[in-house]
């Protein structure tokens, strides 16, 4: 979910022109508009969690999909759930829900508005508009975003969290819900009453089996609620998997301002994103979805391959990235990147991983590799390291943990992935190797940081949260190897225990 700061310094300029549906026909050239009528739009998809990503992806995938099939029942009516999402609202209803979307390269910046949300519910002042707009027919497909964190799922036994307050909460008061199950759930029940066929749900967040993932925890909420219900969901609900794929930093009032800039446009939120984009969608639906095959989504039977291959590259090598880049004092990607010793890193990392990959159909294991190279060191993509390092310890199991039990089992490589663990923990501390202060914002972040700093260079109190490492810790090997590489990164600074990591 994208950020956005106000800053007096970083303001639009009095000649950009603001956006809304009116001022469309006063802008340049240079911005392309929605070619289609979006009044005639009916929003077909419901999507939960409207933040830079989704903006970036799933509704650009739609915008270029209205505009081949003009008055298409596929529109998007957006969802916020959290108190967070007001500022999304406020600005959305400012300009009748259109946005920016800057692709930057360094061959140039485009800029599109894209049109494909008409309509945006903020459930935390309006419960009952959320779930009488999921149960209506119209809706025939729900797509999320909600992070790695927001599934309630258990790290270590992959169980649904059912003590968390937000799920207590829902299954006491079904029809004041605030969590993403609660409103499903009541949606679903009211279909199933009526007779109205259910929605499917597509899962669009990183975690390897994201649909299977929100079927178990969806299911489960709900035969708690009623088992009726969840029988007749685990039924006829359809889950598909699928893997997403568009470097997209939080927008920053830079960007605003380089959005009045460049183009003379005053938009409180756009987004910015590098020019590659890839959906692969598993093709189970339950109630219809658009020919999505036409704008260059990948339909397929399985998206294991895909997903395995895009976590455990892009998103592992986004983990060490950015513990590295911010224990040497670097701020974004492409400063990190720079770094012989980051990038020769990253490039092992990935080469320790290869041997734990599926084949992927139609896809060059080698030159997706370095193509993530070419991506990471984007100079126009100004992604912050702390965004990559946001909320680890419900990443690092999703995305990483798989490859370090793999290699594990076949007595593969774990030099690189251990250290990345180890890299982790040392953040954890709180202090780059300069002593200034590093972020940390992750729902566990207490609890963390207690056991960072009283083992320092023990990783053993980490170690034991099984709730992120499951039974890794029972693994010699493994614990072994993060206690070297936490040790040196404590005794000798990043910089040498690169050096010493790296020698051939």
């Amino acid at each position: 979910m994208s950020n956005l700061t106000p800053s007096s310094s970083n303001v639009p300029t009095t000649s950009s022109i603001p956006l809304n549906e009116r001022s469309l026909s006063q802008l340049t050239a240079q911005v392309r508009l929605p070619q289609y009528e979006r009044r005639a739009v009916t929003p077909g998809i419901v999507h939960i969690g409207v933040g830079g990503f989704h903006r970036a992806h799933q509704a650009l995938y739609l915008d270029n999909y209205l505009e081949q099939h003009p008055g298409s029942n596929w529109g998007i009516c957006g969802v916020g759930l959290l108190e967070f999402d007001r500022k999304m609202r406020d600005v959305l209803a400012e300009q009748d829900c259109l946005y920016t979307l800057v692709e930057r390269s360094p061959s140039g910046d485009t800029a599109r508005v894209v049109g494909a949300i008409t309509q945006y519910l903020y459930a935390p002042e309006d419960r009952p508009a959320v779930i009488a707009t999921l149960a209506d027919p119209t809706c025939r497909i729900v797509t999320l975003t909600i992070t790695e964190g927001g599934y309630y799922v258990i790290e270590g036994s992959g169980e649904f969290d059912t003590h968390h307050p937000t799920i207590q909460h829902d299954l006491q008061n079904p029809d004041a819900p605030y969590g993403v199950y609660g409103f499903l759930t009541a949606a679903l029940e009211r279909r199933r009453k009526q007779g109205i066929a259910p929605f499917t749900v597509l899962s669009c967040d990183n975690i390897q089996g994201n649909g299977t993932i929100a079927r178990k925890m969806l299911t489960t909420f709900a035969r708690l609620q009623n088992p009726d219900l969840g029988d007749w969901i685990a039924e006829h609900v359809a889950f598909p998997n699928c893997m997403v794929d568009r470097i997209t930093p939080a927008t920053t009032p830079s960007d605003r301002q380089m959005v009045a800039d460049q183009f003379g446009l005053d938009d409180g939120w756009p987004v910015v994103a590098e020019p590659f984009l890839q959906w692969v969608v598993e093709d189970r639906f339950c109630n219809g979805r658009p020919n999505w095959e036409r704008v260059g989504v990948q339909m397929t039977d399985d998206v294991h391959p895909y997903e395995i291959m895009k976590l455990r590259l892009l998103n592992t090598s986004h983990l060490l990235i950015g513990y590295l880049g911010s224990l040497k004092g670097y701020t974004y990607i492409l400063e990190a990147m720079a770094d012989v010793q980051i990038r020769q890193a990253v490039e092992r990392l990935m080469y320790e991983v290869t041997p734990t990959l599926k084949p992927v159909p139609g896809i060059d294991v080698s030159q997706y590799k370095r193509t993530l190279i070419v991506r990471f060191s984007n100079p126009k993509i100004r992604d912050q390291l702390s965004r990559l390092c946001l909320n680890s310890s419900a990443k690092l199991p999703k995305w990483m943990l798989g490859s370090l039990q793999d290699q594990l089992s076949q007595n593969g490589a774990i030099a690189y992935l251990s250290f990345t663990v180890a890299a982790w923990f040392r953040y954890l501390n709180g202090q780059d190797d300069q002593g200034h202060g590093l972020p940390l914002d992750d729902p566990m972040a207490d609890l963390l940081t207690e056991r960072a700093q009283a083992g320092g260079a023990d990783p053993t109190p980490l170690l034991a949260l099984t709730e992120i490492f499951g039974s890794l810790r029972q693994s010699p090997r493994f614990v072994e190897s993060v206690t070297a590489h936490l040790y040196q990164l404590y005794e000798a600074g990043t910089q040498s225990t690169l050096a010493n990591l790296l020698q051939p």
